[in-house]
């Protein structure tokens, strides 16, 4: 009900006014009556009605003065001024202060009660208009942790002048100061693995619980916000230059969550940026830190301080060509023990360097020796077979954190069950046989290795060890002999051997002979080769 309030020194006119119309037909009702102004204004505060109709002259105080004061209490309620013609100057006055309407004596009661309804419509409109805004207000809090995550997240990013940003933060309410910021990134480890079956109500749980852990730690130490990124990861932003007081924060933050979870978190820590321009600056330096958890496995701070710049960093070891043929060689041979030691070796090298290799070094480097295992394997086995090897490859580099340990394994696993294939093959005598005389092949190159020589080791014909080893191995017994003393003779000219030397150790009376076998087989000849592998010359367009 809308309450109406009436104020004049005339009785009968108060009477006429509260009693005649029908006011709760409008649903108004008569909140209260005064015959001065001082009791006009003691009653407006007890009751504070929607409309009041006042005299504009009336004892103790005016209607001008009402006008004031009932506007300072109540600035939306609408005052009618009821005045004679003689008052109009007065009637203006109150106009101009705020009252809402007039109504010239002698009035009518119609009169009376359609400037009231227009003040009820007028006071009605600006109530719900009022209501409209309250709830837009409440809405717009509610939303402004999504508003603020959805502006910090692109503040990060994407680089914005600080003016521009500054007048966004404060509207936003942001509780940092615009500047001098530290930000690190939260990772939870292994999170799909340990929630991917778990509800998503549960999954809500965990990382509300992460956030507010996180906020509160920070809070004890400093200003601070804390935006999701991903599912399993948080953004912090805090106020300061220390450094130091950013590495305290973010292992505090580890600690909390280990302490009341049981959950590790990984943390990568940017360098602190001194405007909101340079925030996507210290995103990537906590990014890049955050990646050599592979490192790790997790449950450890990273900072960006402390890794090496790119124009500080050395040349990563590789394995060399000779290795890596030493290694294929051990593969095709089923030498699993040969081809453990090797990957240790060239897994143990990585580790020892100072500082540590990026991790995306690490990661093509096995995409590489997978690769090369396979392609090995299809000299033996059919491709259905081997891309049971590149699925095995697959299942741990598509994993959302692959740790250096993890991919290490499974290089090893897969050269190992290669080995176990070949070690298969060769368990039956004839199969034996020929692995035993490729491995005689292979170990005296020097000699004159012919087909009736190598068969003759073996105590059976040349015929029909000419047509085992080509079932076995898949190529000729000649093709075999070629195709092992070039790759030697490409090994020993990177060595830097002369191709004297080269072909005489390889079982070839003349230089001329050696290098027409070489240049059929590479398409260079054996100088070629050399400036080749130097990077000194391009490869021919048809090199086999």
């Amino acid at each position: 009900m809308t309450k109406l309030c009436i104020i004049d020194d005339i009785k009968s006119v108060v009477d006429m006014i509260s009693q005649k119309p029908r006011w709760t037909d409008y649903q108004i009702v008569v909140a209260g009556t005064a015959l001065d102004g001082e009791e006009g204004i003691r009653m407006v505060k007890e009751t504070k009605p929607d409309i009041v109709l006042t005299d504009i002259r009336m004892p103790k105080m005016d209607g001008l003065a009402m006008t004031r004061a009932i506007l300072e209490i109540a600035p939306s309620t609408k005052i009618v001024i009821l005045s004679a013609y003689t008052d109009f100057s007065y009637t203006r006055q109150a106009i101009h202060l705020g009252a809402f309407d007039f109504v010239k004596k002698p009035f009518s009661i119609d009169e009376i009660v359609s400037v009231v309804l227009r003040a009820k419509e007028a006071s009605d409109t600006e109530r719900l208009e009022q209501s409209k805004r309250l709830e837009l207000e409440q809405d717009i809090r509610k939303s402004l942790p999504v508003l603020q995550q959805e502006y910090l997240s692109l503040l990060i990013k994407h680089p914005v002048s600080t003016e521009a940003a500054s007048r966004q933060w404060d509207r936003l309410g942001i509780r940092l100061e615009p500047a001098h910021f530290q930000l690190f990134i939260v990772e939870l480890d292994h999170f799909m693995d340990k929630y991917r079956s778990q509800p998503v109500r549960e999954v809500e749980l965990i990382r509300f619980s992460l956030r507010n852990i996180l906020e509160e730690t920070i809070l004890s130490f400093t200003n601070g916000v804390v935006f999701s990124e991903a599912v399993n990861r948080f953004v912090c932003l805090i106020n300061g230059s220390d450094h130091l007081l950013a590495e305290q924060v973010s292992e505090a933050c580890r600690h909390n969550i280990f302490q009341f979870t049981r959950s590790t978190v990984s943390i990568g820590l940017g360098q602190g940026v001194a405007t909101i321009e340079e925030l996507p600056l210290a995103y990537n330096q906590a990014v890049s830190a955050l990646a050599y958890h592979f490192y790790t496995e997790g449950n450890g701070i990273t900072s960006y301080n402390r890794l090496s710049q790119p124009e500080q960093r050395q040349l990563l070891p590789n394995y060399s060509a000779a290795t890596e043929q030493e290694f294929l060689f051990a593969l095709q041979s089923g030498n699993a023990d040969k081809c453990r030691l090797i990957l240790e070796q060239i897994f143990n090298g990585l580790l020892q360097c100072d500082p540590l290799p990026e991790p995306r070094y690490v990661k093509n480097l096995c995409f590489e020796l997978v690769s090369k295992m396979c392609r090995t394997m299809l000299e033996l086995f059919t491709q259905e077979r081997v891309s049971r090897l590149e699925d095995m490859w697959h299942s741990i580099s598509d994993a959302d954190q692959s740790s250096f340990q993890t991919m290490k394994d499974s290089v090893k696993d897969i050269c190992l069950e290669a080995c176990s294939w070949i070690e298969r093959e060769r368990s039956d005598e004839p199969t034996k046989l020929v692995y035993r005389a490729k491995d005689y092949i292979c170990a005296n190159l020097h000699l004159n290795l012919s087909l009736e020589h190598c068969s003759k080791q073996f105590n059976i014909s040349p015929g029909y060890f000419s047509n085992l080893f080509k079932k076995v191995i898949g190529i000729s017994y000649q093709q075999f002999l070629i195709h092992q003393r070039m790759e030697k003779a490409k090994e020993m000219l990177i060595a830097g051997y002369q191709v004297q030397e080269i072909a005489q150790s390889l079982g070839y009376e003349h230089r001329r002979y050696f290098s027409e076998i070489f240049k059929k087989h590479t398409n260079m000849t054996p100088s070629e080769f050399k400036l080749y592998s130097t990077g000194k010359m391009e490869p021919p367009v048809d090199m086999a």
